[in-house]
């Protein structure tokens, strides 16, 4: 696909792909649950509608009701986020290498096909979430993309683990950290390359993956065909797309995008006083505990009595070991059902029934998981508006 005709497509929203299945269409707007709020809908190549953010680079962010289709997100239905705007349209899976170099015995040159057969295959179910994932709600407001809670999703990863891959190299000893770069580049020569790093314990834990299928499917272009970098429970800067370089360090990793961007203040609520700068900040690293009510929206009118309820959990790798929800705005609480477990690193359904009398409530739903971590009552504040888990409150009008 040419450059022209992609940014084009995105630029006209595809009107043709008009009110749908799924209930929203390309070229009609939608309103997040904030000042400044509206967005248009947009489709992009392999994507249905999705709310678009920006268009060069592109960021799309889920619709929330997708949410209440299943733990699992369609790929068409997936967010995407990109940092640089210079994209690699043309990908061919032939030609493709994966090239794996620096503190190693044996630099390597992997297409496609070695990935595919040359390793044993691994699979594992995690979300992959934006570090902004709900910015759009901080107050006071704070720079960066204004994300509603659609900047998240959970997909079956299938690929090689990278542990595989580094032994394959042979990693030196001395070695401290792995960078990752993809193919996507930057527009002008100032703007720092997009390269990535995990401590060396960390990328051979066995878990960390370079996923070449999601869901039972090549990825979409848009979520980093032909392969990525996928590591479960850490936020999406780290899952870097159309993965084509790991390089093995036996230093510390100095780029702009560890050592001055996503990064958060240096305490155990990773927040500061609103409107203060931290102190001193580290590189964001693992999720928070998360809960959602998805099959209610804010300001929804329901039927008094009994009501079901359903949503999701999630944390960075604990795994969720309860769901409870309170009717009354957090005085009391019920324990939900807890849905299949499909790993430590995936959304968790819940649901629960409960019985409304008629009048205004405020249903809050807060999860809890294995290390005893919860969700803070009231909403933790930082410059960059990363890591939001407060309580969400979804009002509804019983009648």
């Amino acid at each position: 696909m040419r450059r022209r005709q992609f940014l084009g497509w995105a630029a006209r929203g595809v009107a043709a792909a008009a009110f749908g299945r799924h209930g929203y269409a390309a070229g009609h707007t939608v309103n997040l649950p904030f000042a400044n709020g509206e967005r248009p809908l947009a489709v992009y190549p392999q994507k249905r509608a999705l709310i678009l953010q920006t268009i060069r680079p592109p960021q799309l962010e889920t619709p929330f009701e997708v949410f209440d289709e299943g733990v699992i997100t369609p790929n068409d239905a997936f967010y995407v986020r990109y940092h640089l705007a210079d994209l690699p349209l043309s990908i061919d899976p032939a030609a493709y290498r994966l090239e794996i170099g620096g503190s190693v015995s044996r630099p390597l040159q992997l297409t496609l096909g070695d990935l595919k057969s040359g390793f044993e295959p691994a699979e594992i179910v995690a979300v992959n979430q934006c570090s902004g994932n709900g910015r759009g709600f901080f107050e006071p407001r704070v720079a960066g993309g204004q994300l509603g809670n659609g900047a998240m999703g959970n997909a079956r990863w299938r690929g090689v683990p990278l542990k595989a891959i580094l032994d394959k190299a042979g990693v030196l000893a001395g070695a401290k950290e792995v960078t990752f770069q993809g193919l996507d580049r930057p527009v002008l020569p100032a703007t720092p390359a997009f390269v990535k790093s995990l401590a060396i314990d960390h990328a051979r834990d066995g878990e960390v993956m370079a996923a070449y299928a999601m869901n039972g499917e090549d990825l979409p272009f848009l979520n980093g065909y032909p392969v990525r970098l996928a590591v479960p429970g850490y936020y999406g800067t780290y899952w870097i797309k159309h993965l084509s370089k790991i390089t093995v360090l036996d230093s510390k990793f100095d780029g702009f995008w560890m050592k001055s961007a996503y990064r958060i203040p240096d305490n155990d609520c990773a927040c500061t006083a609103p409107g203060t700068a931290p102190a001193s900040t580290i590189p964001i690293g693992r999720y928070n505990v998360r809960s959602f009510i998805t099959n209610l929206k804010d300001g929804q009118q329901v039927r008094a009595g009994r009501v079901e309820l359903k949503g999701i959990a999630f944390d960075g790798g604990h795994g969720i070991t309860g769901v409870s929800v309170s009717a009354d705005g957090g005085k009391s609480w019920m324990d939900a059902v807890l849905g299949e477990d499909l790993g430590k690193y995936s959304f968790r359904a819940w649901s629960l029934g409960l019985k409304l009398d008629a009048g205004a409530h405020d249903l809050k739903v807060r999860a809890a998981n294995r290390a005893g971590q919860s969700q803070p009552v009231n909403a933790l504040w930082n410059p960059a508006g990363y890591m939001r888990n407060v309580l969400e409150t979804v009002r509804v009008q019983a009648a």
